[in-house]
């Protein structure tokens, strides 16, 4: 496990519940707005945290804490992922995935095998702006569509999410979008915030009124749909 870092207290990154944030190292999409750029890749400047003080801070928080939210990154590139979430859950924590969805067999198997208490899935925009996106070009979207697929089958409590970027977002792309994830009970739209560790500058969002104008763009597709951190 590479991890860079963990948030000891969180009450936004796991709904209604208290919980800790892991963050892991690598991913395998560069997205512009990315706000976690410096964990993108492992190199010098990661200090990482080894996992047996992760989990030895684990058990001081017994009875704290109601979860643990892993995230990156993407942690499904994690070779020892299976094992970590097996010694979170064994000292009786609830374990919520942040993935951007790209390993659908391995996120499949995480599922089944009663790892993961709750997903979070990152849906970053229409199949024809993916590649875009996710900054690769050209892009396979069927890794995306598995999962998507998958969770819509209602095998672990799960949401869906997307960060609106002005340069990358539409209201078409955004309804279409919601096209292909219809049926999800759970779907959040965030407003794209420079955290200064953004992988490209000079990206921006949209004011609360336009992100209020997609919301309602969406709802006859989703009807649950919500605005989110703003």
């Amino acid at each position: 496990m590479l991890i860079g870092g963990i948030q000891k207290l969180s009450l936004l990154d796991y709904p209604e519940k208290m919980c800790c944030t892991i963050f892991t190292i690598g991913c395998d999409y560069r997205c512009p707005f990315c706000h976690n750029s410096s964990i993108l890749a492992h190199g010098p400047e990661n200090n990482l945290i080894p996992k047996e003080d992760v989990l030895k801070f684990l058990r001081t928080r017994k009875g704290l804490l109601d979860g643990v939210c892993i995230t990156g990154g993407e942690p499904l590139l994690q070779p020892g992922l299976e094992d970590f979430m097996r010694e979170i859950k064994s000292l009786g924590f609830l374990v919520k995935l942040d993935t951007n969805g790209s390993y659908p067999e391995r996120l499949k198997n995480i599922v089944n095998d009663g790892l993961v208490d709750y997903v979070a899935m990152d849906v970053k925009n229409s199949p024809a702006k993916y590649g875009k996106t996710v900054g690769i070009e050209p892009f396979d979207v069927m890794p995306i569509r598995e999962s998507i697929n998958f969770l819509l089958t209602d095998a672990v409590p799960y949401e869906f999410r997307t960060t609106v970027v002005k340069e990358f977002h539409t209201d078409k792309d955004l309804v279409e979008l919601a096209n292909w994830i219809q049926g999800t009970k759970h779907y959040y739209l965030q407003s794209f915030k420079d955290s200064g560790d953004v992988l490209k500058d000079g990206l921006h969002s949209y004011m609360e009124e336009e992100m209020q104008g997609f919301l309602e763009k969406i709802q006859p597709v989703i009807p649950s749909v919500e605005l989110r951190g703003i």
